[in-house]
């Protein structure tokens, strides 16, 4: 086969351990290095010394995130590739083995990197994401509050809409100081709720224990810790975020996507479309677009891949109106020259 790459490197990554094959003209050689930041200094000196140009690796968790900051600080062009597809033939496997199978095919150009943005775009994903996971967990602490409530037959749930409201968390915070009678509860109420006064009289009734009180005093305080953390997250994004403005314009055009939905598509897959050939390979690389199995003239499950978790959950949230269709988007919009200003046409999944 032709050689592309005379000099390059393959990396067995593990949590504790690195072993590294350099394949040069020289010949082959074979060396383990650990995980430290001294450790990785000190493998990225002897690729350099070797001249490698490139380095390939497995997306291994996130073990390769250190190697690959300062692979990319030292400009040598390093390949993340999906684990599946440098499966080697059935037979002993070493790590050693591995690193230099990882190594013939990078020397061959057999494999193809994964999608890598750059160093400010990670660290905006990172920021992106850890909101998700906060704003996760405080809908998790909400359904909580929701089960102490049930399991002390208030019923408050089916009286307002929103328990944490401004109604509901001053008659949260005033049962948790010892106030149970369920007519001042009521009288708490603000707004349109004001009008459901029997109702909520009914609802507030209940049996609510001493360790009951404790529970629903941790969780409101835990909620409130949330709620500091996201704001701060949300200053920070919304920092980093002021270069696409114009992007985030642009999808917000779109029904169904909002400012928040619009930070995570663009920290998820940038701005630059250049480098999806299609906005069909963009749809499938996040793993919206259905799968091809057909055997013997028969079409088998052609259900979706995996794809990018969180851009796959932020396009299939629920829709405006009630609808719960895919938030269907020709991605390559996100250019300006795709999509004009206040242009509303978006297409359902159903429609596409």
């Amino acid at each position: 086969m032709q050689i592309v790459y005379e000099r390059c490197c393959g990396l067995d990554v593990h949590k504790k351990s690195v072993v590294a094959c350099a394949i040069t003209p020289e010949g082959k050689e074979i060396k383990t290095f650990g995980t430290t930041t001294k450790e990785i200094l000190a493998l990225l000196d002897w690729v350099t010394a070797k001249g490698c140009t490139h380095v390939a690796m497995e997306s291994t968790g996130v073990y390769w995130k250190p190697i690959y900051n300062l692979l990319e600080q030292a400009d040598i062009t390093a390949f993340v590739v999906n684990a599946a597809h440098i499966k080697a033939v059935p037979g002993r496997k070493t790590d050693v083995k591995d690193a230099e199978w990882i190594a013939d095919l990078l020397r061959h150009g057999l494999l193809q990197g994964s999608y890598i943005p750059d160093r400010s775009q990670r660290e905006l994903r990172e920021l992106v994401r850890y909101r998700r996971s906060l704003l996760s967990e405080r809908s998790r602490e909400v359904q909580r509050i929701q089960k102490v409530l049930e399991g002390a037959n208030i019923k408050l749930s089916s009286v307002a809409t929103d328990i944490l409201g401004a109604s509901g968390r001053a008659m949260l915070e005033a049962i948790v100081n010892g106030i149970d009678h369920p007519e001042t509860l009521a009288k708490m109420a603000k707004g349109r709720l004001k009008n459901k006064h029997d109702q909520l009289v009914d609802s507030l009734q209940g049996l609510l224990s001493d360790h009951q009180k404790m529970m629903l005093d941790l969780q409101l305080r835990h909620i409130d810790s949330l709620d500091q953390a996201v704001a701060r997250l949300n200053k920070e994004i919304e920092e980093r975020m002021r270069p696409f403005e114009r992007e985030i314009e642009l999808l917000d055009t779109i029904p169904g996507v909002g400012r928040q939905a619009a930070e995570e598509i663009i920290a998820e897959i940038g701005v630059d479309m250049s480098r999806f050939p299609s906005s069909t390979h963009l749809s499938s690389w996040a793993g919206m677009a259905p799968g091809n199995n057909q055997s013997a003239g028969k079409r088998k499950s052609g259900r979706t891949r995996k794809g990018n978790k969180l851009l796959r959950t932020t396009l299939t949230e629920r829709g405006p109106r009630g609808c719960t269709h895919q938030r269907y988007l020709s991605i390559c919009s996100i250019s300006p020259d795709c999509l004009p200003p206040g242009s509303k046409s978006s297409r359902c999944c159903r429609r596409s």
